[in-house]
């Protein structure tokens, strides 16, 4: 019986560790998912047979969605997550067969042996939860194209600046205009202090990314994660590429489709795939883009390895440069990942000293963690 028990316990606790990825998922994609929303869905997952895909759906749906504009993202985060279709609403001729178990968890069983599914929905997802910590350089073709779902996802929010302009607000500092004309309405008497305070703005996030061979394994993925920042501020998002030259590829990134969007991207690179020279590509940025003002008071995203094959110095000066000019200056690394990595190449030590975060970028999950970075620097 204690087995049993401790069987139960563990499925139970896999449930909900699904349900909490899932929930991940949606806030990724745009989706608030609020706890409270997620506690409502294992509520309702415990009165459903887990290993119906349409319930668990329908269970997810109508307590995850807060109105109708959550529908179309919860049903493409549904597919990816899940990897498959989302159901979609069933007619039948008879009523309906109640499906009602005691407790949420079931153990699942290995398909093959009494002709079952081979797979149920726990398991694609458990599937879906350790892809995202994979090392999107060493994926096979079809793990590579199970990730560009949960990519399209990604909904990277952007980080805020006050500004000069003020709007009413219920605290602040005090209005004296339209305190007085509040006044003046009550008949002289000054019964209320009306306050305004600063209206945030969106603050410019520069992505330059490095398309050289040595990065051309995670040059895909990196270009999508742009892709995702096009789309969520189209207005205050710039992407480049480096290599041996600077590329402006925003307005190709600004195409709605991911695949388009890369595609037209590759043909206006002329650089892909070849060597590096992060110095003089990023002193040609400056000089033509950085000092007017694409640079300043941006949060810039460096995504790079490091290996320079110009003059460490200069990258060390133009480095110092940007971080004068930047909020702040992000160096994403798919190496620092790897267990064991140091930054020990000749334009890493020349780079750290002007960089404000330094964060890996090998996988979903890191870039995940680097939309977090990116929205509190």
């Amino acid at each position: 019986m204690a087995e049993a028990n401790g069987t139960a316990t563990g499925v139970a606790r896999d449930v909900v560790d699904t349900v909490l990825g899932f929930a991940r998922t949606l806030r990724h994609a745009g989706v608030t998912a609020s706890p409270d929303r997620v506690e409502a869905m294992v509520a309702a997952i415990a009165h459903l047979d887990v290993l119906d895909p349409s319930a668990v759906y329908w269970a997810g749906r109508l307590t995850l969605c807060g109105g109708p504009d959550d529908l179309d993202r919860y049903d493409a985060a549904f597919a990816a997550f899940f990897g498959g279709e989302a159901p979609r609403m069933r007619t039948s001729s008879g009523p309906e067969r109640e499906r009602v178990v005691q407790s949420a968890p079931v153990q699942t069983t290995e398909g093959g042996e009494d002709g079952g599914e081979p797979a149920d929905l726990a398991t694609r997802a458990s599937g879906e939860e350790v892809l995202r910590h994979r090392d999107v350089g060493e994926l096979t073709v079809a793990e590579r194209e199970q990730l560009r779902r949960l990519f399209a996802l990604l909904v990277p929010a952007v980080p805020m600046r006050p500004s000069r302009r003020r709007r009413p607000g219920p605290h602040g500092s005090v209005h004296a205009a339209r305190t007085v004309r509040r006044a003046l309405r009550d008949g002289g008497e000054v019964g209320r202090l009306m306050y305004h305070r600063a209206r945030p703005r969106p603050r410019r996030v520069v992505l330059l990314v490095d398309v050289s061979g040595s990065m051309s394994p995670y040059a895909d993925a990196l270009l999508r994660f742009a892709h995702a920042a096009v789309r969520a501020r189209p207005a205050s998002t710039e992407v480049f590429t480096i290599g041996t030259r600077l590329t402006r590829v925003t307005r190709e990134l600004r195409l709605r489709d991911p695949d388009r969007a890369l595609a037209a991207s590759g043909s206006a690179i002329p650089d892909w795939s070849g060597g590096t020279r992060i110095g003089e590509v990023l002193k040609a940025f400056l000089d033509r883009w950085g000092q007017r003002g694409t640079a300043r008071g941006a949060v810039v995203v460096i995504c790079s390895d490091g290996w320079e094959r110009g003059g460490t110095e200069l990258l060390g000066e133009q480095m110092a440069r940007l971080q004068r000019l930047a909020h702040a200056v992000v160096w994403v690394n798919p190496h620092k990942g790897r267990l064991g990595y140091e930054p020990l190449t000749g334009g890493m030590q020349a780079a750290l000293p002007a960089v404000d975060h330094f964060v890996a970028g090998h996988s979903l999950a890191a870039f995940e963690e680097l939309v977090e970075v990116i929205t509190d620097a």
